[in-house]
């Protein structure tokens, strides 16, 4: 169930020698294929790292972290706002169904299509549609008895100001300029297996009803 998955699933940091399969690998990569996108425009590209050199470059691009360099394979997912571009867009729609009228209609709108409204506007809606995807790929991993951890404090164009730094990555991963090395997500058995440990807010602390403040009450 996907519910146990919610509430057994952890970050996992410290992974035994066994390997997470090619099939494996590929069946999380469908979970987050799968999620939902704004308008179906799906702005992400992913790339699957196992070279140990190339983990330990992107180790050191995360601060070090160790369970970059240490996990079995890595997931790079990259937020690719170049999927907004005008022909981009627009076959996505066209192979969805959409007719000549409506994608028009949806490439003009400013609220449908934040790439008329800016950069930065077209970063953040790029970026909220990354964690979709890659939430589906952590439950994914957890269904499959895989430890997973989200790595966002990565050297990028969000987190840095080191430029030689998100250069190299770039350069190795063959990203273009409009494409940011969002997060990545360390794969790999768990080397000490233990039950996952959550502290979260109470309930009526982020919940609400009709407005902030008020309970929101089952009857």
């Amino acid at each position: 169930m996907v519910l146990n998955a919610i509430i057994n699933r952890k970050s996992v940091r410290s992974y035994s020698e066994k390997p997470v399969s090619d099939g494996d690998i590929k069946s999380i990569l469908e979970a987050g294929i799968m999620a939902p996108s704004w308008v179906n425009v799906q702005p992400w590209q992913f790339i699957v790292v196992k070279n140990q050199e190339h983990k330990d470059i992107l180790s050191k691009a995360a601060g070090g972290q160790k369970q970059v360099s240490s996990a079995s394979a890595l997931i790079c997912c990259v937020a690719d706002m170049t999927a907004w571009e005008a022909d981009k867009f627009s076959k996505v729609m066209e192979k969805q169904g959409r007719d000549s009228q409506t994608r028009e209609y949806i490439l003009a709108s400013k609220m449908l299509n934040p790439s008329l409204l800016g950069e930065y506007e077209t970063l953040l809606r790029t970026v909220e549609q990354m964690s979709y995807s890659i939430g589906y790929m952590t439950l994914r991993a957890e269904e499959l008895g895989i430890g997973c951890c989200i790595v966002g404090a990565v050297s990028n164009e969000l987190t840095s100001k080191e430029e030689g730094s998100i250069r190299s990555v770039k350069e190795m991963l063959g990203l273009g300029e409009k494409q940011i090395l969002h997060s990545i997500l360390a794969l790999g058995y768990e080397k000490a297996p233990s039950a996952a440990l959550k502290s979260r807010k109470n309930f009526d602390e982020v919940v609400s009803f009709e407005k902030i403040g008020n309970k929101f009450q089952v009857v």
